[in-house]
């Protein structure tokens, strides 16, 4: 069974010494580079902008409490946007603030001129509608791409802020040179963050495209037949290695503790890598890749709330 294929032309190695591969003989799809190339892109376009406009793009972050796990995430996203050249402004609110309150510094960042992106970390406390409060964030302004206008500029093949998982799924397989159109693309999970919006990605480019979710009957023969998978369940190894058709390449988007307190993904990572033709490591894949673009959907933002060409 044959996998992707590599575009003609195609220039995958991200060093002299060409692209990593895994003991299995995977191509290793390093996030981590391609991320450092996408930042230092980000870095000249908000360095440009602040020569014409006078000022840094800006990226408002919101956190209500302090769960570690998202304190650990908020405190990257910041020095990662301040070592981008974006000025970030923080807001964090203690796990009390009330609903009212976090929706009114939500429009207030709406109308400040300074700032061009607001990112509010997830999860909200209990108690509070958290579709509510990402529906109010001015659509203009939506670096996370969850917005429904934004997604739905997305299922109209015109999008413009992009969610940040499934744009670096697809800028990590088009830096490796994988051919995506008529790819039979497997998307596990179904979340509004990642799993719907990744197939949205692949329908613009245009591969033929599977959605699994719990009411799915035989997920191993779908994961079988996918030439390209995305896993994003947010289960340590919940796709065995051996379901992976050889050649195929493999996205794997969990972030997961083992019981071992190892960080692994939502795929068998060594069973996998054996038969994969490219696979995302677990840390150091898409990871890297989500933060890259955020950072790229906030110089977006900036340009084109001034009417700058992006």
């Amino acid at each position: 069974m044959s996998g992707p294929t590599v575009k003609a032309g195609a220039s995958p190695a991200l060093s002299p010494a060409g692209p990593v591969r895994t003991a299995g003989g995977a191509v290793l799809l390093d996030g981590k580079a391609v991320a450092a190339k996408v930042r230092a892109a980000v870095a000249s376009r908000a360095a440009a902008f602040a020569a014409r406009h006078g000022r840094r793009p800006g990226l408002a972050v919101v956190q209500v409490g302090e769960d570690p796990a998202s304190s650990v995430y908020v405190r990257n996203k910041r020095s990662s946007s301040q070592e981008a050249g974006i000025e970030s402004f923080a807001h964090d609110l203690p796990v009390s603030t009330g609903e009212g309150r976090i929706l009114a510094l939500i429009n207030a960042l709406n109308h400040d001129e300074r700032v061009d992106g607001i990112l509010v970390q997830l999860p909200l406390p209990a108690g509070v509608d958290t579709n509510r409060v990402m529906d109010a964030v001015d659509p203009a302004k939506d670096v996370d791409g969850f917005h429904p206008v934004n997604t739905g500029l997305l299922a109209q093949k015109r999008p413009r802020l992009r969610p940040c998982t499934p744009f670096g799924v697809i800028r990590l397989a088009q830096e490796y040179g994988l051919a995506l159109p008529g790819l039979r693309a497997t998307v596990v999970g179904a979340s509004n963050i990642v799993g719907r919006p990744m197939a949205l990605e692949l329908l613009l480019a245009r591969a033929t495209v599977t959605v699994c979710h719990t009411g799915t009957r035989d997920l191993r023969a779908e994961v079988e037949r996918a030439e390209l998978l995305v896993a994003a369940v947010g289960k340590a190894g919940f796709i065995p290695g051996d379901w992976i058709r050889p050649g195929a390449a493999v996205f794997d988007v969990g972030i997961n503790r083992s019981a071992s307190g190892k960080l692994v993904g939502d795929v068998e990572f060594e069973r996998a890598a054996e038969r994969a033709g490219w696979i995302t490591p677990v840390p150091g894949g898409l990871g890297p890749m989500t933060i890259a673009m955020l950072l790229s959907n906030a110089v977006d933002a900036a340009y084109l709330r001034t009417g700058t060409p992006v």
